[in-house]
């Protein structure tokens, strides 16, 4: 999950946005009148907090849920990749209709349709529904992360603005750190759909508040890239496609292969489409000219990528392999969720006492190293035997999140800010949505070789190794799967591991002071 930038993520920033307007009409500034100051912040913080726990807390409630609505492997995991998708594709977009529409006007609608439809997934009678509301609500969660920024941009300025920004990075940190506790302790004690509930009860205040804030608009605003959308959305919907239908029918089938070519071409289609809308595109590639700003955004691939890998799948280990309870799992992350929520704020002092290029660096570098102790994960192992690999992952993550955002506005020029903020956004949800298919995928065909390596026929491997990924481990393949669950994690590791060790390099590199530019 991520946390959102505090720049405006519009696409074309214009000649106000030094001053912090964003060519939006004048507002009234929350600050002016105090009374709607706090209510503008607590309905930002509140929703934000909401999307990180609809990530994690679905992850937590799916074991439950998948075995309670009786679903197949594939529906259960479009459950997660639903969301997933409309999410990363959809936020610049969501910015483009907050600019025309009133940023407050799409916040309330993100709200509204968030808790809405957690209130249908927690009523919701089969797994298709489910999958079909999941896709709905991560349309709410793009319109929160597009509106929410740019609500408190504009209605907020000097101290109060970086209090307002602190809170609300603190409320994502938050809905990190405690989602896989708290919805383990509701799997536990009220069943899979108090999770969705309490979403659904969260964003009551979130969208009351919301009501006293200021609106705001841009009253010239730039045509919607429509083709740029389209191309997007269609080719990260089949990317994930062929990630769930290679799970189940293998990664050489034409039911696989087929989707993963779509993709390639749609995601090679967009970018020429992007490209020669040059300034009117919502995805401005221009700025990969630079090997600083394409090194940042690059960043959430060795960063975000295995953690939010971990925070999905790692649950389902716990429970599944090594028999924990829902509850127990969720205690078991804390030694990787906590650092994210105390970190960011130290991260932003150690990088004005050194640089961000060696606090990026530093934090890929610890990724890497618990990334490479989750080889020693075991199903019997203790508290202190996941906290070894966990702690120092989660410490990486932590300190990248406290920098990230600044890095990729801080390396374009000023007047870029915004977009290269829109793109660094949509980039890490892209990432974390592509990570979430695909590791599902790699971990379940190598569990499922395993299976195969005993004898048993490659449709029951498939599907029972489809089952141990989701957190449901058969008892007559029980230890067989504990193995093969476990060699597959081990492997997943060494992936994570080089990727990382790779990205601090490269960052390490990339960012390296230039003479022109002095020392980052």
């Amino acid at each position: 999950m991520t946390t959102p930038s505090s720049l405006d993520g519009s696409r074309r920033p214009g000649p106000d946005r030094a001053r912090g307007a964003a060519g939006a009409a004048p507002a009234r500034p929350a600050d002016d009148s105090g009374r709607d100051y706090w209510p503008t912040v607590i309905a930002v913080g509140s929703a934000s907090m909401m999307l990180p726990f609809s990530v994690t807390g679905a992850a937590v409630a799916l074991p439950n849920m998948a075995e309670h609505l009786d679903s197949s492997i594939g529906a259960a995991q479009w459950m997660l990749n639903a969301f997933n998708i409309t999410f990363a594709a959809l936020p610049l977009a969501a910015g483009g209709l907050a600019d025309r529409l009133g940023r407050r006007r799409v916040l309330l609608t993100g709200i509204a349709l968030v808790g809405g439809l957690s209130l249908l997934l927690a009523l919701a009678p089969s797994m298709a529904v489910a999958d079909v509301a999941r896709a709905v609500q991560g349309c709410g969660a793009a319109a929160v992360v597009a509106s929410g920024a740019a609500v408190l941009a504009h209605s907020t300025s000097g101290r109060r603005r970086q209090v307002a920004f602190g809170i609300l990075g603190t409320a994502f940190g938050t809905g990190l750190a405690i989602g896989p506790l708290v919805a383990g302790a509701l799997v536990e004690t009220a069943g899979w759909r108090s999770v969705f509930l309490l979403v659904a009860v969260m964003s009551l205040p979130a969208w009351l508040c919301a009501t006293r804030a200021p609106e705001s608009r841009n009253p010239d605003p730039p045509a919607l890239d429509v083709a740029g959308l389209v191309t997007f959305t269609a080719g990260l919907a089949c990317f994930s496609f062929a990630f769930v239908q290679a799970t189940a029918m293998g990664w050489g089938a034409a039911g696989t292969l087929l989707p993963l070519a779509a993709a390639v071409v749609l995601v090679a289609l967009f970018a020429v489409v992007e490209i020669r809308l040059a300034d009117r595109a919502m995805f401005d590639v221009r700025l990969f000219r630079g090997p600083e700003f394409a090194a940042v955004v690059c960043q959430p691939f060795t960063v975000t990528l295995g953690f939010v890998i971990l925070l999905v799948y790692l649950p389902a280990y716990l429970q599944g392999v090594a028999d924990r309870t829902v509850l127990a799992s969720g205690v078991l992350l804390l030694p990787m969720t906590a650092p994210v929520l105390l970190l960011p704020l130290a991260a932003g002092h150690l990088a004005a006492r050194t640089s961000v290029r060696a606090v990026l660096t530093c934090a890929s570098a610890l990724i890497a190293v618990g990334a490479l102790l989750l080889t020693t994960l075991r199903s019997d192992g203790t508290w202190l035997d996941l906290a070894l690999p966990l702690l120092p992952f989660g410490a990486g993550v932590g300190l990248a999140f406290g920098v990230m955002d600044n890095a990729a506005v801080s390396t374009v020029p000023v007047e870029n800010a915004g977009a290269a903020a829109g793109v660094f956004n949509t980039m890490r949800i892209t990432g974390e949505s592509v990570a979430v298919a695909g590791a599902a995928a790699l971990l379940t065909t190598l569990t499922a070789a395993r299976l195969g390596d005993s004898g048993l026929p490659s449709d029951d491997a498939t599907r029972l190794a489809g089952q141990a990924v989701q957190g449901q481990v058969a008892g007559t393949h029980r230890t067989t799967l504990a193995a093969g669950f476990t060699d597959a994690f081990h492997t997943l590791g060494v992936v994570l591991a080089v990727l990382s060790a790779l990205g601090a390099v490269l960052t390490y590199l990339a960012l390296a002071p230039r003479r022109a530019t002095g020392q980052r």
